[in-house]
C-alpha cells in the first residue's frame, strides 16, 4: 500500500475517533467544511472561460472569455474549484499562511471534483506545484501548492513531479501590486530543473497552485514551461478570484 492510502485510512479512523467542526460553519462534519456549506459556498457549477476559468455570466460553459480571445496567454486551460470570495478565502489563508495543512486534502477533493466536471477537459500527463522561493519555503515550512497537488495526484491517477520546476529567486508578494507590478516581479522567475527536462518535452502539463488572481504567475511558469518543451500547460487551482 503506498503512503497516501495509509494516510487516507489512518485520517478516517481519527474522523470516526474525534469529533470535528466545519471550518466555516462550525457545525458538526466529517470533513473541514460541512456538505450544506461546500454546496453554498463552492461555486464549481458557474459557466467559466476554458482557458483563465474567469466567469462567463450567462455564456454556456466551454467557451473562452473575449480577454482570452484578444490575446491568447501562454497556459492552455484552466479549471478553478471555486471563486476566492468570503468566506473561503479565509480557509485558503489558513492553509497559505496558518499551517492548516488539515485543510488541503479537502481543496484537492473539491479540485477534482471540478476538473471532473469541466466540459472538454483534458487531463494533464504530470502534474507539478507552482513553486516558492527558497526564503518563502524555508519562512513557511511548506509549499500550500504541493500540499494539495499530493492528494490531487492520487485522487486523478497522475504522477506528481514537486521538483518539476524552480523558482529561480524569491519574487515579491504579489498580494497588493499592480497588474503591471505583478507582470514584472514573474519575468524569468522560473526554470525548469535540469535533471527534469526529459520529462516536460512534448507533455501536458498540469500546474496546481491554491490560487489564481491576476494569471501572472501562472503565465510565466507556463511560459517557461512551453519554452523548455511543454506540448501543453493547464492550470489546476482550488480559488480564483474573480475579475473587478
Amino acid at each position: 500500500m503506498s503512503a497516501w492510502p495509509q494516510r487516507e485510512t489512518m485520517a478516517g479512523m481519527l474522523r470516526a475517533l474525534l469529533p470535528s467542526t466545519c471550518a466555516l460553519c462550525g457545525g458538526g462534519a466529517d470533513a473541514p467544511v460541512c456538505a450544506p456549506c461546500a454546496r453554498q459556498f463552492v461555486a464549481a457549477g458557474g459557466a467559466r472561460c476554458r482557458c483563465c476559468a474567469n466567469p462567463l455570466g450567462g455564456a454556456d460553459a466551454g467557451l473562452a472569455c473575449g480577454a482570452c480571445l484578444a490575446g491568447a496567454p501562454a497556459y492552455d486551460a484552466t479549471v478553478a474549484a471555486s471563486d476566492y470570495a468570503s468566506p473561503l478565502d479565509q480557509l485558503v489563508l489558513r492553509l497559505k499562511f496558518g499551517g492548516a495543512l488539515a485543510l488541503a486534502p479537502w481543496c484537492a477533493r473539491t479540485l477534482h471534483a471540478a476538473v471532473l466536471a469541466a466540459p472538454g477537459f483534458t487531463l494533464p500527463e504530470l502534474l507539478c506545484p507552482v513553486p516558492l522561493g527558497p526564503a518563502r519555503l524555508s519562512e513557511r515550512g511548506y509549499n500550500q501548492a504541493l500540499e494539495i497537488a499530493r492528494p490531487l495526484s492520487a485522487l486523478l491517477g497522475i504522477a506528481l513531479q514537486p521538483r518539476l520546476t524552480l523558482r529561480r529567486f524569491d519574487t515579491p508578494a504579489q498580494s497588493g501590486a499592480t497588474a503591471a507590478e505583478r507582470k514584472n516581479n514573474m519575468r524569468h522567475a522560473f526554470l525548469v530543473a535540469p535533471d527534469m527536462l526529459a520529462q516536460v518535452r512534448g507533455r501536458h502539463i498540469g500546474v496546481v497552485d491554491d490560487v489564481m488572481t491576476s494569471g501572472h504567475t501562472l503565465n510565466a511558469l507556463a511560459a517557461t514551461l512551453k519554452r523548455f518543451g511543454a506540448a501543453r500547460v493547464s492550470n489546476l487551482v482550488f480559488a480564483r478570484t474573480p475579475p473587478h
